[in-house]
């Protein structure tokens, strides 16, 4: 029950900070210089044509009253239409949506399946070569902006190689014959795999180097710990003790760390997106701002922001089931 209560007060402390996005970026976008109407119409259209159409989106009304509008539709689910492309915005989200998480979700699994291992050979061989290799890889990673390991990345394995396509990604779960040359399931999936590899790492980068570097950390913490230092006392061999004593405990700051790094990687999705031509969020987000479709960028703004929230939400609870210390009795 601590748990279910402190879930609900946390999803109930995340509204204000919803509210917070959703007005912010409300203002912010209603400042950006230029006119969506002339966008759509030309520099000069007439003013019958441009009455009409900020009447069909409400353009027309005063600030504070499209404020307010905004507000309870978005209570209602309904998050407009997109200026841009005549549809719903929540039909462009729930169309890209998918890709973008899917990204994610690779990129996260790249860099911890990566970082741990590194983490912990580093922090067991401290100021050996292995530790400075992986000190190294770390300080690139941290270093490097996305989009230079992406064309980097383009330039070797798709032009010089020819290893792997550098466009598009392909969902492991749509129909074959929606993709070139499958014929079943299987295929999909391994073309997907393909596709993904490159812009997994272009994104991946960045999180593997932050979680290597708090792996390495936390280890070496924990690996100079008394009850570490008394288990080699008795003779026990280093392996059991990582194994059994110390990775768990150096898990919490690693966990800690992961809910963090939500933010770079939503803002590295939508670099990779682009370097990657991948009709993700990240594409839609930019093609909004450039159209100054207004519905269509505090939408996707409002999505990211959402991830962001239940990613953190998530992190806090994977505490309990790391470590059984942790209670969530009594928390307000």
């Amino acid at each position: 029950m601590g748990r279910l209560r402190y879930t609900i007060s946390r999803l109930l402390q995340a509204i204000p900070v919803i509210v917070g996005v959703i007005t912010i970026t409300f203002f912010l976008t209603d400042a950006i210089p230029g006119d969506p109407v002339q966008i759509m119409l030309g520099p000069s259209p007439s003013a019958q044509q441009a009455a009409a159409i900020r009447a069909k989106f409400g353009l027309d009304r005063p600030l504070h009253v499209r404020y307010f509008s905004y507000l309870f539709d978005v209570i209602q689910l309904d998050l407009g239409t997109s200026i841009y492309y005549q549809v719903p915005v929540t039909q462009k989200i729930a169309e890209r949506l998918p890709v973008t998480l899917y990204l994610l979700l690779s990129a996260f699994t790249f860099a911890l399946v990566t970082a741990v291992p590194l983490g912990i050979i580093s922090a067991k061989r401290r100021n050996e070569p292995t530790d400075h290799v992986s000190r190294v890889v770390a300080l690139f990673g941290v270093s490097t902006p996305s989009f230079w390991i992406g064309l980097m990345l383009i330039i070797i394995f798709s032009f010089w190689l020819d290893w792997f396509p550098a466009t598009n990604i392909i969902l492991p779960w749509v129909a074959p014959a929606s993709v070139d040359g499958a014929s079943n399931q299987l295929d999909v999936i391994f073309k997907s795999i393909h596709h993904l590899i490159l812009p997994t790492i272009t994104l991946g980068t960045l999180q593997m180097a932050a979680f290597t570097r708090i792996e390495r950390s936390s280890m070496l913490e924990v690996l100079g710990e008394e009850y570490v230092k008394l288990a080699r006392a008795y003779g026990v061999s280093e392996t059991t003790i990582v194994r059994k004593h110390a990775f768990r405990n150096a898990q919490l700051p690693l966990i800690t760390i992961v809910g963090l790094q939500l933010t770079s990687a939503l803002g590295g999705a939508v670099l990779t997106e682009t370097v990657f031509s991948i009709n993700g969020m990240g594409r839609l987000i930019i093609t909004a701002i450039q159209n100054q479709d207004f519905q269509l960028v505090m939408g996707t703004t409002l999505v990211f922001g959402l991830v962001f929230v239940i990613g953190v939400i998530l992190t806090d609870l994977s505490y309990a089931y790391v470590d059984p210390r942790v209670s969530f009795e009594g928390e307000e």
